[in-house]
């Protein structure tokens, strides 16, 4: 699938409000709730499960969860182009847990996410998101 495919399927969730855990269009889902739903979009059924997790994800325990997630189930990249997911670390000392997608390149650089009470939006990828961004992935 094509990355203007992808930024399609995820464009469609604009408007999805924010729910912790959830992945259901329209209804409600989180950052990871997002790129789930665009994986059930592409291919039917997920490649796993995830477990519980907390609002705080593995920040206790220093794990980078989210990532190694990424890692097992998406292709690493080190370029920027629509319909590549991105993983962000939200605060320097934290672990990387917020992930988009990225739907324009360049000058008017923008990216899809689930954002805690605001819902499924797009947002500019301005120098503040980019500098947190700290893993780029395919869709296999």
């Amino acid at each position: 699938m094509s990355g203007a495919e992808i930024v399609a399927l995820a464009r469609g969730w604009i408007g999805t409000p924010y729910r912790h855990q959830a992945s259901c269009l329209g209804a409600g889902c989180d950052c990871l709730g997002l790129v789930r739903g665009v994986w059930r979009g592409l291919y039917g059924a997920e490649p796993e499960v995830p477990p519980p997790y907390a609002p705080d994800w593995s920040e206790a325990q220093r794990e980078e969860a989210l990532w190694a997630a990424a890692q097992r189930h998406l292709t690493a990249v080190q370029t920027l182009a629509p319909g590549r997911v991105l993983l962000f670390r939200m605060r320097e000392t934290s672990v990387a847990k917020h992930l988009g997608i990225l739907a324009q390149v360049g000058p008017g650089a923008s990216f899809v996410h689930a954002y805690s009470r605001v819902g499924v939006v797009e947002s500019a990828l301005s120098a503040p998101w980019a500098r947190r961004v700290v893993a780029i992935f395919d869709f296999p």
